[in-house]
């Protein structure tokens, strides 16, 4: 706040924004804070657009994508499949030539949404920062840098990073990358950027929830919350200065994702895609996962919770789902493609999610709610799906690609991730010629651990076999190759 302006009359200015939505009392405290207390609560009063979260509350968000779609009429989806015919194989070198070439030339970004905590994990500080690695603890921060290097040196071409964060998660994230010198990568070669957010709302009356007496509880508007991010911080237009075309977009919390990988980009560009898709197979009728759909000539993507039981347990004649393209969260877009949905005139609705908040009551008192108490507004990254031209949905190896860091224990949680990482890297072990012991099961009764800038996939592991240290029982590739010895031939 200027000194030109008196406290009272921005008070009054700003009760009068809050006061036709009956919101006026986010200044109940006024008189107790500071200059620079009132000026940062003005600053959140003023970017809010109190109208639209009215409307919000009221009812006037989008309906969910369940509820619009007629089930008589949807579709699985046309899914591009692993090769399994030396035609198919051919056709995938091809594309994957096609996806080096861009990556070579400079036309590829990487963009990952970190803007989460770790908090259900039991772990204190962003999730990117939680320790993952099955012998060193590798965070899923490293593991995905690692990789970026790798693709980087391999193709003489430094691939441009962009970092979406939440504002809570920002500076320490920021501070992550400082501490660990941006993991051997250059800090211009990595862009931090922040989400947007909208304030919390108690469930029952649709007051804004206070965070303190001069913040609003203020959540991050969720990972379709990077489409206008990159709009409002010049992204878009960064990746027009730089030549790049096509976006490689993963979430942080998957260590399996093959970041950038050339056959998903070159299938994504000799297609023509706006948006490119990779899905899973599910594991059972009740897991946790949205899947992609087709629906009156457009793809869709349905939240687990809101699939009719009839079409969630419904088999198809092979005896798999008939719906068993399950969302991985790892998708490209075409920049063309980004640059026109993040218009201001092109919007994704708003999710209510309801969450526990905490929050100070009337007598200015922290409550940490036992139960959900408010309403948060996410948008999802998938509801860009049905505003593509051309969308495309490529079945790949769940193995291969994808574990999600979800919970603290039980499924998708440290120790299963853990596993999951150690079968992968046992695999690529076997394949470049190395006898990885087993049990009576065929499980590996050992830790494994493997740095992607020493292999990105088997492939990059043969000939290269006595190169591994043997700790206590563990097998652990971790020597850090020279940028000729990582050059594709």
């Amino acid at each position: 706040m200027t000194s030109a302006i008196l406290p009272d009359g921005l008070y009054q200015r700003l009760r009068e924004r809050l006061e036709p939505f009956g919101q006026e009392h986010v200044l109940r405290w006024w008189s107790e804070l500071d200059e620079v207390q009132r000026a940062e609560l003005a600053a959140e009063v003023e970017r809010c657009d109190w109208a639209e979260l009215d409307r919000l509350f009221r009812g006037g968000q989008n309906a969910t994508c369940a509820t619009v779609l007629d089930w008589q009429q949807v579709q699985p989806p046309k899914l591009l499949r692993l090769a399994n015919t030396f035609e198919a194989w051919e056709l995938e070198q091809k594309a994957r030539a096609v996806g080096e070439e861009a990556l070579r030339n400079g036309q590829v970004a990487v963009a990952l949404v970190a803007g989460g905590h770790g908090s259900r994990l039991g772990h204190e500080g962003p999730k990117g920062t939680f320790p993952i690695g099955p012998i060193i603890q590798r965070s899923l921060f490293q593991l995905h840098a690692e990789k970026v290097l790798a693709l980087s040196r391999r193709y003489r071409a430094p691939l441009p990073w962009y970092i979406m964060t939440s504002p809570d998660n920002d500076a320490p994230t920021r501070r992550f990358f400082a501490e660990h010198n941006y993991f051997g990568l250059e800090p211009q070669q990595v862009t931090f950027f922040t989400q947007g957010t909208m304030p919390a709302l108690d469930k029952g009356t649709g007051r804004v929830l206070m965070r303190s007496k001069w913040q609003l509880a203020l959540s991050p508007n969720g990972h379709g919350g990077f489409i206008p991010a990159i709009r409002a911080a010049g992204i878009i237009r960064d990746w027009q200065r730089r030549g790049v075309r096509w976006v490689f977009y993963f979430q942080v919390d998957n260590p399996l994702v093959r970041v950038a990988d050339p056959l998903f980009l070159g299938q994504h560009i000799s297609h023509g895609a706006d948006v490119s898709v990779k899905v899973v197979p599910r594991q059972h009728a009740e897991e946790k996962v949205g899947l992609i759909v087709y629906y009156r000539g457009q793809h869709y993507l349905v939240e687990y919770s809101e699939i009719p039981a009839e079409y969630q347990y419904r088999k198809n004649p092979a005896g798999g789902f008939w719906l068993d393209a399950g969302n991985t969260g790892i998708h490209i877009f075409s920049v063309a493609f980004l640059e026109r949905v993040s218009r201001p005139e092109t919007r994704l609705p708003y999710h209510r999610v309801i969450k526990k908040v905490a929050y100070i009551n009337e007598w200015g008192e922290c409550v940490e709610p036992q139960l959900p108490n408010a309403v948060k507004w996410e948008l999802f990254i998938f509801d860009a799906l049905p505003l593509a031209d051309r969308v495309l949905v490529v079945q790949t190896d769940r193995a291969e690609e994808f574990a999600p860091l979800k919970n603290a224990v039980g499924e998708d949680s440290p120790e299963t991730v853990r596993a999951a990482l150690i079968r992968l890297y046992a695999r690529w072990l076997e394949q470049a010629g190395f006898q990885v012991p087993r049990d009576a099961k065929g499980q590996v009764p050992v830790s494994i651990e493997i740095s992607p800038l020493v292999a990105l996939d088997a492939g990059d592991l043969r000939g290269r076999v006595e190169e591994i240290d043997e700790i206590n029982g563990q097998l652990l590739l971790d020597r850090v190759p020279n940028e000729t010895e990582a050059e594709s031939p």
